[in-house]
């Protein structure tokens, strides 16, 4: 009887040494993907800083364009934490519409030359902001479009300070700067800004980790799960957010306004199926664009024609 209890005692010390270390090993997983997904740096799975222009760049000339073009240097303090953002603003003759354009991950308003050619071209004075810990923005986390999306709804005030209260305002966004378009439409915003067109973003900052997790690591479910609420938790102790708190599909739920939503039908990255749900999401008048054979973030790239005049034909629907 006695060595029974030996034997059980032994074994509960076994099993609680086994999910001590299991936990603590899962912590310290969570916080290496912390720093890989949250922290601002270089990254292995996407391109980093500015991408250097040649002349067999695609959009070479409208990216040209941008760099020749003279720019105004804009700067205000972040929504939160007091934090110095930086935006070039790009004036167009005698016109109240204004586009504010927002970057992917890792990304800065350098590489969106190519979108504030095309809506210049339209006639659109061109906000091109750099996010919270991008380009020459100071910040120390990535927000996956939940802290930026706040600021973005500065950056619209601001502009109508500027430019009156006969702005009229789009908001667009490529990758996290479409998933930060996204949720930004849920809030609530001043009547100046008319409309939105997200191109690639995703569903919510869960789910795209999520994916991630599997294509870049084959993470099998267990241990995806639990680690990336291990990773969420941890998120929200340092950046203030749960990743599932930063959804495009739960602020769409909010949004009455007109939204274009683009995608690229050979996208791996942020797969094709999320911009379905971001599509059935949103509660205002709404358009989708596939664009056939474009990976992601590529869809201008791709067909540059059919781009253009898809979001041509949408502002001049909402936009005068």
């Amino acid at each position: 009887m006695r060595k029974k209890k030996i034997n059980s005692r032994r074994l509960v010390k076994v099993l609680v040494s086994l999910f001590v270390l299991l936990s603590l090993g899962l912590i310290g997983a969570g916080c290496y993907f912390f720093n890989m997904a949250v922290v601002p740096g270089k990254k292995s799975f996407v391109s980093n800083g500015t991408i250097k222009l040649t002349k067999s760049t695609p959009l070479y000339k409208q990216k040209l364009w941008y760099q020749q073009v003279k720019k105004q240097h804009w700067q205000m303090q972040s929504a939160k934490n007091n934090y110095r953002l930086k935006a070039n603003y790009i004036p167009a003759k005698n016109s109240r519409k204004t586009v504010i354009i927002l970057h992917g991950y890792m990304s800065n308003k350098e590489n969106m030359g190519a979108y504030a050619q095309l809506f210049h071209s339209l006639g659109y004075n061109t906000l091109l902001p750099d996010a919270e810990a991008h380009g020459q923005s100071q910040g120390k986390y990535v927000g996956y479009g939940w802290l930026e999306k706040n600021d973005v709804k500065k950056w619209a005030e601001k502009v109508i300070k500027k430019n009156g209260q006969k702005s009229q305002i789009v908001i667009f966004g490529v990758s996290m700067g479409g998933a930060t378009t996204m949720m930004t439409a849920g809030l609530k915003l001043p009547k100046q800004v008319k409309c939105f067109i997200e191109d690639c973003g995703y569903t919510s900052a869960k789910n795209e980790i999520e994916h991630e997790a599997k294509a870049l690591y084959n993470m099998p479910a267990f241990p995806r799960f639990p680690l990336v609420e291990i990773l969420s938790g941890i998120t929200r102790l340092k950046a203030g957010y749960f990743l599932g708190q930063a959804s495009s599909v739960a602020q769409l739920k909010k949004n009455h306004r007109p939204m274009l939503f683009i995608h690229g039908s050979k996208d791996s990255f942020v797969p094709t199926e999320m911009v379905y749900k971001n599509y059935r999401a949103t509660k205002g008048p709404k358009q989708l664009l596939i664009v056939k054979g474009a990976q992601h973030a590529k869809s201008y790239e791709h067909s540059p024609a059919l781009y253009a005049r898809t979001v041509a034909k949408f502002l001049a629907k909402y936009v005068k």
